[in-house]
């Protein structure tokens, strides 16, 4: 048996996945720039298809940055997809669309400071 380690990047794949909340979707992107790969969504849609069962992620709530779900609409992964969705509470409109302002997990990578630009409201140097 094989044992294959996994990177850093499907590490964190994995656990942000398992964290959108019950109701809530990210999107490819999203998951890819809280794991810290802006550019990694192609990444993530491979981590989620070729581990979603070995890690039990809610894959359901992963959707492209349109706020539709990826598979084809006659294909049995995009029902399946939309029905566990519709369980959690999310609406779809006529055209396969979810609003991402209402439906989108709000979480969102932590802003990097930029050290050489002072901080606003610091507390005056008082020497």
């Amino acid at each position: 048996m094989t044992v294959v380690q996994l990177s850093d990047f499907s590490k964190k794949v994995i656990e942000t996945i398992l964290k959108i909340p019950e109701g809530k979707v990210a999107t490819y992107k999203q998951i890819a720039e809280l794991a810290g790969k802006p550019q990694g969504s192609r990444g993530v849609s491979w981590i989620l298809h070729s581990s979603s069962t070995k890690y039990k992620l809610p894959w359901h709530r992963v959707l492209n940055s349109q706020g539709k779900i990826s598979f084809d609409i006659k294909s049995r992964n995009y029902q399946e997809q939309k029905k566990k969705l519709a369980k959690e509470g999310v609406v779809f409109d006529t055209m396969g669309k979810l609003d991402l302002k209402k439906y989108q997990w709000s979480k969102r990578p932590a802003q990097k400071r930029d050290r050489a630009q002072p901080r606003m409201f610091s507390k005056p140097d008082t020497r």
